[in-house]
């Protein structure tokens, strides 16, 4: 039977650990004595481990990285230094909302200590910036860097950032009376923890870590407190009450986006009739009609497919106390006088960054008045239950290609909660259950979920096409031979089963994924990314590097990335381009951009363009006039969606300079050159006008949201956009015109190297769907490396 987590006189905040909580909102810390050290919980990382009858995996499970709690693990120095980090985070949390990564840099640290380091270097003037300067600067990097590479070849890190990811996993596992059994009480405290400490001042939460207040992400991470146990007055220094009142200040739960009026409903503190129509039957309509989902970029429809099954069949879980009790703590007036009819289309302006247009209003009037009453009554139910099972088919189709993982977090859970609702006994429900952990990450803030499995490929791929730009190979040769490893280990060796069509999916043999091929779904600049590495990679010595992968498996790859190019001759992800941006007008989500179709994008077709102009170059014979015809048309494609100040908007990282970086790269690779391009000449100069006087570059996600370049505040640099920077303008020949540009921004990167030899983590820097901004904590130590293994070589010259 299905009973709630806690009831009576456990439902108290006592129940759970002070782990569980940040220090004081106020600033005060918690004190560390060696009594409450001892009884600070450790985990540990491990990577590549699986097994058991319900899981599967093509590759060993490399790229696979779980946390496990170990009530035995660590010494007291080890358990010093985890609640001291822990601290440190609650103190500052609101002037530096990002982790550090700290646990997982103290395990690694330990399991693989570093070299002994030469002494930082610290310059004051750029006119001090000197090749010895900067070859220090990176074997110290280079030194440091190897310490957290995992045992497969890749580099673990938090992927986190959105705030409305968890909640979704904690509803799901409480509607299908799972959450005691499949999180314990160590995993719910982290998760507290984690919610607890993202709190903003005003008493809400954002839709990211560093985002303002939102109803979306306020509602669904005060319900998920209150379901991992904590009574309406809990939390520290009546963090909960804070919350509360945020929600009912702001307009109560009824203003919430439609993705939360969904987990709201599946929990049982909203009724179905307050949401818009999801209606499954849209899968069985004939795939020429334009809006049909399988023409639907991957992510959307892949989310919409199982909403559809769970709003088909109106799925509740059981309604508890706890239920029953939120339904009066969301609302500001009682449950039952609430207008749902109305509450569909309202959305509190926190929220609101996609209003809906009329058409929008009109469209999902009609289903919800009409279409809906039709479906839901004899004998238009029988089309009903044909399209519910038409849908779990696809479902179905997802989870067994994917090892369970799914594309995404918010289809993973999805999907997870459709197999149950099917069948709660069923073997699927079960094989989703492991995949869980893939989603999960530990900080020093706590326990997240990331925005995929993890970005392990993407990482790797960037990462050894930075060692290599050092020419350092007597320091990093060994770890070029693991990173290589991993690429040859997770490339996509063959299509998925049955028809393509009729699932509506891509080839991808050949290509690779964002994280692991167990998770199996191929992107376009992945795929580009990984083959520029590794035709590197074959130009180095095979007994450092490690063998070349084969002939074979690199046409298969450039077969699926000429395969991806559009007729404008972009690049998007996953997939061509299926349909027209009109279709963004039936956008549901009020809180994403762009999320219908998959757009091309000046990243991804960039990156294809250099993969494939990389393989013309290794091997000339091979289709040779498909791929100059491919340069061609995607160089064009680059030069047209170049905007009026020179810059690039960047679809995947923030966000000007992101893009120019992908931008210039394109058209140098393409054959121009500053002196005969004029869009080359725009984007320098658009790099040039946008340099801090300190020297660096710092953009804030704001450019993401609004389109428009914006500094950080107080105009701080940020090592990374100043590598994305550096590395634009180098290939663009600056160096020729007016090296002082480089030499200070040199300057920035040296001078913030730490003593370990790690660089320090600042604001967030990635980006999906133009709001929501995601974690890519590799890039701290990815980009300046490879900026100055650049700089060192192409400007200073290659003396050591």
């Amino acid at each position: 039977s299905c009973v709630p987590l806690f009831s009576g006189e456990h439902l108290r905040t006592s129940r759970l650990s002070s782990a569980a909580f940040p220090a004081s909102s106020s600033g005060g810390a918690l004190q560390i004595g060696a009594s409450q050290v001892v009884r600070c919980k450790m985990w540990s990382l491990k990577f590549g481990e699986g097994g058991g009858p319900w899981m599967k995996t093509l590759n060993n499970y490399s790229g696979r990285q779980t946390w496990h709690y170990d009530p035995e693990g660590g010494s007291l120095e080890e358990r010093l230094a985890v609640e001291k980090a822990r601290q440190e985070f609650a103190e500052k949390r609101f002037a530096k909302k990002h982790s550090a990564d700290v646990l997982m840099r103290l395990q690694l640290g330990k399991e693989n200590p570093s070299p002994s380091l030469p002494a930082k270097v610290e310059v004051e003037q750029y006119g001090d910036v000197t090749v010895e300067a900067i070859t220090t600067t990176l074997r110290r990097a280079l030194r440091f860097y190897s310490t957290i590479q995992a045992s497969d070849g890749h580099w673990p890190g938090d992927y986190g950032g959105p705030l409305f990811l968890m909640p979704g996993l904690v509803i799901a596992l409480y509607a299908t009376c799972s959450l005691n059994t499949v999180l314990s009480e160590d995993y719910r405290n982290e998760i507290c923890r984690y919610i607890f400490n993202h709190q903003n001042k005003d008493g809400g939460w954002g839709l990211h870590i560093e985002g303002h207040s939102t109803m979306f992400g306020s509602v669904l991470n005060y319900v998920t407190l209150r379901l991992l146990g904590h009574e309406l007055d809990g939390g520290k220094n009546g963090s909960m009450e804070k919350g509360r009142s945020w929600i009912l200040k702001h307009g109560g739960a009824t203003t919430i986006p439609s993705w939360g009026k969904f987990w709201l409903s599946v929990l049982g503190t909203y009724e179905w009739s307050g949401n818009n129509p999801l209606p499954p039957e849209i899968w069985l309509l004939p795939y020429f009609v334009p809006f049909h989902p399988g023409r639907m970029w991957c992510h959307c429809r892949m989310v919409y497919l199982p909403m559809s099954y769970i709003y088909g069949k109106r799925f509740t879980g059981k309604l508890t106390d706890l239920v029953l009790s939120l339904r009066k703590e969301l609302f500001n007036i009682p449950y039952d006088e609430i207008d749902w009819d109305k509450a569909r289309n309202q959305c509190a302006s926190e929220d609101l960054y996609y209003p809906h247009p009329w058409i929008q209003d009109i469209l999902w009037a009609s289903l919800h008045k009409i279409a809906e009453p039709l479906f839901m009554h004899w004998p238009a139910s029988l089309v009903r239950r044909r399209a519910l099972a038409t849908v779990i088919k696809h479902v179905h189709y997802e989870d067994e290609n994917s090892c369970y993982i799914c594309i995404g977090p918010v289809n993973k859970v999805l999907n997870m909660l459709c197999c149950w609702v099917e069948d709660p006994a069923s073997e699927s429900f079960k094989r989703h259950l492991p995949r869980i952990l893939d989603y999960l990450w530990l900080a020093e803030d706590g326990m997240k979920m990331k925005g995929y499995n993890g970005s392990q490929l993407w990482d790797a791929s960037f990462a050894a096409q930075a060692l290599v730009a050092t020419e350092l190979l007597d320091e990093c040769g060994f770890m070029l031979k693991k990173a290589h490893s991993y690429i040859e280990n997770n490339q996509i060796l063959e299509d998925c089963p049955g028809d393509l069509k009729h699932w509506y999916r891509h080839i991808s043999k050949g290509a690779w994924p964002f994280s692991s091929r167990d998770h199996g779904w191929p992107i376009s600049d992945c795929s580009s990314e990984a083959l520029k590495a590794v035709l590197m990679l074959s130009a180095l010595p095979p007994e450092v590097v490690g063998k070349p992968i084969p002939f074979k498996r690199l046409c298969d790859c450039v077969n699926v990335l000429l395969s991806y190019q559009n007729a404008d001759g972009g690049f998007a992800t996953y997939e061509q381009a299926r349909s027209s941006p009109w279709l963004e007008l039936i956008n549901p989500s009020e809180t994403f951009g762009d999320i219908v179709i998959d757009y091309v994008c000046v990243e991804c077709t960039s990156a294809a363009l250099q993969a494939v102009a990389a393989f013309r170059k290794s091997y000339p014979e091979h289709r040779c006039e498909e791929i100059s015809s491919c340069i061609s048309r995607a160089r064009n494609f680059i030069e047209c969606i170049q905007l009026p100040d020179g810059s690039w908007y960047g679809s995947w990282g923030v966000c000007f300079t992101y893009g120019t970086w992908f931008g210039i790269l394109g058209l140098v690779t393409a054959g121009k050159t500053y002196d005969n391009s004029k869009a080359i000449q725009r984007a320098c100069n658009f790099l040039l006008s946008s340099q801090l006087p300190c020297g660096g570059w710092g953009e804030s996600y704001i450019s993401s949201q609004k389109k428009v370049y914006t500094n950080l505040e107080r105009n701080r640099p940020h090592i990374v956009n100043t590598a994305w920077a550096m590395l634009a303008l180098i290939n663009a020949g600056q160096a020729q015109r007016d090296a002082t540009v480089l030499h200070r921004a040199a300057l920035i990167l040296v001078n913030a190297q730490l003593e370990s030899g790690d660089f320090p983590q600042e604001e967030i820097i990635g980006v999906f769907n133009r709001n929501c901004m995601i974690s890519y904590s590799a890039y701290r130590n990815i980009f300046p490396i490879w900026a100055l293994g650049e700089y060192r070589c192409k400007v200073l010259g290659n003396s050591t």
